[in-house]
């Protein structure tokens, strides 16, 4: 009876071993499947996560280059405003000197009035009127007159003053200035 006791024991004892053993290999098996699972779904929320930061990423990036684009621009827009104003107070300064010299806007005067005919009449700064009377004093189609308001320039009237043209520092100076803004703004933006 003591061997039917020792088998009957190591039967229970194989069968307690094989039934633990199965039951270890099944709550592995269930552990390993549980991380399987965990590791996979880690795994997803990583790229769901990467490809979010990417994406926000190329925005941030394509937000930043926009931006930069367009403080480069509105550099170059003040940069342009301010050498324009510069050049404006430059041109007019120089112009206003030019104007103001008696042989210089005689000769202007001269050139200005040449190919005109009938009743003229040129305005201009007291100095610069007494040079252009006795200038034009032998011809009596030509009123000169001093013009108190005008600092520098000129103006020239015809046809009893309905057509005036002028040719003060500030017309002058303006004029200039807009035919210089096109080819000042390629030089900005170079």
């Amino acid at each position: 009876m003591s061997e039917d006791i020792q088998s009957l024991l190591e039967k229970i004892n194989r069968e307690g071993v094989e039934k633990a053993e199965a039951e270890a290999k099944k709550i592995i098996d269930a552990a390993k499947a549980e991380a399987a699972e965990i590791t996979a779904a880690a795994k997803a929320e990583a790229a769901k996560s990467k490809a979010e930061a990417e994406r926000d990423s190329a925005l941030y990036a394509e937000r930043a280059a926009e931006t930069i684009r367009q403080a480069a621009r509105d550099t170059v827009i003040s940069v342009q405003d301010t050498v324009s104003a510069m050049l404006t107070k430059l041109l007019a300064e120089n112009v206003e000197k030019t104007l103001a010299d008696e042989k210089t806007v005689s000769t202007l005067v001269l050139d200005a009035i040449k190919e005109l005919s009938g009743g003229i009449e040129i305005s201009a700064p007291e100095k610069i009127a007494a040079a252009l009377k006795a200038q034009l004093a032998s011809n009596p189609q030509i009123t000169v007159t001093a013009d108190e308001t005008c600092d520098a320039g000129f103006s020239v009237k015809l046809d009893g003053g309905r057509i005036e043209h002028g040719f003060t520092a500030e017309v002058i100076a303006g004029e200039l200035a807009k035919r210089l803004r096109p080819d000042l703004a390629k030089l900005v933006r170079q």
